[in-house]
C-alpha cells in the first residue's frame, strides 16, 4: 500500500517540477513574434505605396467622419494592416478592444453570426473617452477580413444593419476579389484598390528590416526575395525570416532564397526548354519525371514556364497555341489531375510548336 501510494504521490510531484521548466522557456518563446506581426505599420504614415487610402484616413483622424471602407487587392498589400493602424490611432491602446470588432474567414460568419454578434455590437453606444485627452470618434469601427469568402445571404444581412446603425458604427470590408461582394454592399461603401507594392518600395521595407535584425544579405538575395513574393511583402518578409533562421550567422544568399521559396531553379526550367526544342521525347518524359519527383509544384512549374515562353523566340501563333494549353493544364491541376502527366501533355504541346518553327 504505501509503495502504491509513493507512486502517487511521485506522479503527482512530477507535473509540478515540469511545470516550473517549463515556465521560464514559455515566457522567453512568448516573446519570440513572426516578423510579419513584429514590423506590422503601427500608425497610418507606416503603410506603404498607399497614398489615396492614407489621405482619406488621415482627414478622419484629423476629426472629418469616417464613411464605410471596402478595400480590395492582391494578399500583401497593407489592408488589414492600414485599417488596425488606423483604428489604433483613432482610440488609443485602452478603447481599441472596446470599440473593434474584427472577424475574418477563420471565425464563424454566416447568417445566425451576421444577425447575432455583428447586430449586437453595432447597436451598443459608444461613450468614454480618450485618457491621453485626444478627441475620440463617436462611432465604433466593425472590420470584416476575407469578407469575398462571405455566404452571400450573410452579406445580404449585412446591408439592413449598414443603414440602420450608421449613427454609431462604421464598418470595413476586406477582401481579394471585390466581385465576390454583393452590390449593394459595394455602393454602401468608399472603394480602395490596394496596388501590389512596386519592387523599390519592398526593397526598401526589406533592407530596414535587415538592419534592424542585424542580418548579413547580398544585393542579388533581396532581389531575388522580391521577384518571388510578386508584390506580396507578407510573403516577403516570411521568407526573410526563414532565410535568416536557415543561415543564422552566415550571409543571406539568393540560393538559400530560392530553395525556401520553392521555386523551381531557373537553370532547370531552361534544361526543360531546351530538350522541348532540341531533343526526345524520351529525354522529356525522363526530365519531367524528374522534376515531378524532387516535390516541385507543378503550379510553379506552370508559372515559371508561362513567363520563360513569352521571352522565347516563338511566333505569335506558336505562342498563344502554347498558352492556351497551359490554361488548360492550370485548370486541370486546380480539379486535382495528375501532375506528371499534366506537366508531361504541356511540355509535347511545347515541343510540337517548336518542330513546326523549325521546319
Amino acid at each position: 500500500m504505501q509503495a502504491f501510494l509513493k507512486g502517487a504521490t511521485v506522479h503527482s510531484t512530477r507535473p509540478q517540477k515540469d511545470k516550473a521548466a517549463a515556465g521560464p522557456s514559455t515566457e522567453k518563446k512568448a516573446k519570440a513574434v513572426p516578423w510579419v506581426e513584429k514590423y506590422r505599420p503601427k500608425s497610418v504614415d507606416e503603410v506603404a505605396f498607399q497614398e489615396e487610402v492614407v489621405a482619406v484616413l488621415k482627414k478622419s483622424l484629423e476629426g472629418a467622419d469616417l464613411p464605410n471602407l471596402l478595400f480590395y487587392g492582391p494578399p500583401g498589400t497593407g489592408k488589414t494592416s492600414t485599417i488596425l493602424a488606423a483604428a489604433r490611432e483613432l482610440y488609443g491602446p485602452e478603447l481599441f478592444r472596446q470599440r473593434v470588432l474584427e472577424l475574418n474567414a477563420s471565425d464563424e460568419r454566416g447568417i445566425q453570426v451576421v444577425r447575432e454578434k455583428v447586430k449586437n455590437f453595432a447597436q451598443l453606444t459608444v461613450a468614454g473617452t480618450r485618457s491621453d485627452g485626444k478627441p475620440c470618434p463617436p462611432f465604433k469601427i466593425i472590420i470584416l477580413d476575407e469578407a469575398d469568402s462571405m455566404t452571400a445571404p450573410a452579406q445580404a444581412a449585412l446591408r439592413r444593419t449598414m443603414e440602420k446603425e450608421s449613427r454609431t458604427t462604421r464598418f470595413c470590408l476586406i477582401c481579394n476579389y471585390i466581385s465576390r461582394i454583393i452590390e449593394p454592399l459595394t455602393s454602401r461603401c468608399s472603394k480602395f484598390r490596394f496596388k501590389p507594392l512596386a519592387n523599390q518600395i519592398q526593397e526598401q521595407r526589406l533592407l530596414q528590416i535587415c538592419d534592424k535584425e542585424n542580418l548579413k544579405y547580398t544585393k542579388e538575395s533581396i532581389a531575388a526575395l522580391v521577384k518571388v513574393s510578386e508584390g506580396d511583402l507578407r510573403k516577403a518578409i516570411t521568407f526573410l525570416q526563414s532565410a535568416a533562421r536557415l543561415n543564422s550567422d552566415k550571409e543571406i544568399t539568393e540560393r538559400a532564397v530560392i530553395e525556401i521559396a520553392g521555386v523551381v531553379p531557373p537553370k532547370m526550367i531552361d534544361n526543360l526548354l531546351q530538350i522541348c526544342f532540341k531533343g526526345t521525347f524520351e529525354k522529356l518524359e525522363v526530365a519531367v519525371s524528374n522534376m515531378v519527383d524532387e516535390g516541385y509544384a507543378a503550379t510553379q512549374i506552370l508559372s515559371q514556364l508561362h513567363e520563360s515562353i513569352i521571352e522565347q523566340d516563338l511566333s505569335d501563333k506558336e505562342k498563344s497555341a502554347i498558352t492556351e494549353k497551359m490554361a488548360v493544364v492550370g485548370k486541370c491541376l486546380a480539379d486535382g489531375a495528375d501532375e506528371y502527366l499534366q506537366m508531361l501533355s504541356l511540355c509535347s504541346v511545347i515541343m510540337q510548336q517548336a518542330s513546326q518553327n523549325s521546319s
